[in-house]
């Protein structure tokens, strides 16, 4: 994680200087654990191939919209037994990621204070840091099947508040990293006398960007 981090932090100063059409059941947090995995790791793959124009991102949203089945159907899952509330916030946090990455990163596509190589260099960011939740959610996803690993509920109870408090933080390094990539379109705009522009894109002006 302190690699990551580092990672993270590094790419923001450098900036300031397939489908997924698997069917479920909604009440098996297990499957839908596996359809998030499979469509977080479509939308790095593909945000690493694409263009970094409006057009190539089309793609990577395309990835997100389809896999957003997923996302919909955990809302309804209220019988989360296989480690409780947890295993279902878990979940909810690897989609949440994906969702600030797609959600954000189109403005910044259509954002004049960016160039190609720094774009380049933030869907690089997010595509590392959504790969490195998925693996997460895997390996707690092996944890919660109870056929799949021989560990005393205890255990699979450490593995599961480990593996939350992991997710936690990259759903907050996330968040974080894109705070940190609007506030360098702000501070630029703000030179050019131009913030307007900026607000109108990324909403109101407040503490979450700077």
């Amino acid at each position: 994680m302190k690699q990551i981090k580092a990672m993270v932090m590094g790419l923001a100063c450098l900036l300031a200087a397939g489908t997924a059409n698997a069917q479920w059941v909604v009440s098996d947090p297990g499957n839908l654990a596996q359809g998030i995995i499979n469509t977080v790791k479509q939308i790095a793959q593909t945000s690493t191939t694409a263009k970094n124009t409006l057009d190539g991102f089309k793609e990577t949203a395309k990835v997100f919209e389809q896999g957003k089945r997923y996302y919909d159907a955990l809302k309804d899952v209220h019988d989360v037994i296989k480690g409780g509330v947890k295993v279902k916030k878990s979940i909810e946090m690897v989609a949440d990621i994906s969702e600030i990455y797609v959600r954000n990163y189109q403005k910044m596509l259509g954002d004049p204070n960016y160039t190609p190589d720094e774009l380049s260099t933030i869907s690089f960011g997010y595509a590392k840091l959504l790969s490195e939740s998925a693996d997460v959610l895997q390996d707690l996803k092996n944890v919660v099947n109870i056929t799949g690993m021989s560990l005393s509920d205890a255990e699979r109870l450490a593995i599961i508040d480990q593996s939350y408090k992991r997710l936690l933080e990259y759903r907050n390094l996330v968040q974080y990293y894109t705070n940190k990539n609007i506030s360098v379109s702000y501070l630029r705009a703000k030179k050019k006398n131009d913030t307007d522009r900026v607000m109108a894109l990324y909403g109101s002006a407040d503490e979450r960007y700077w």
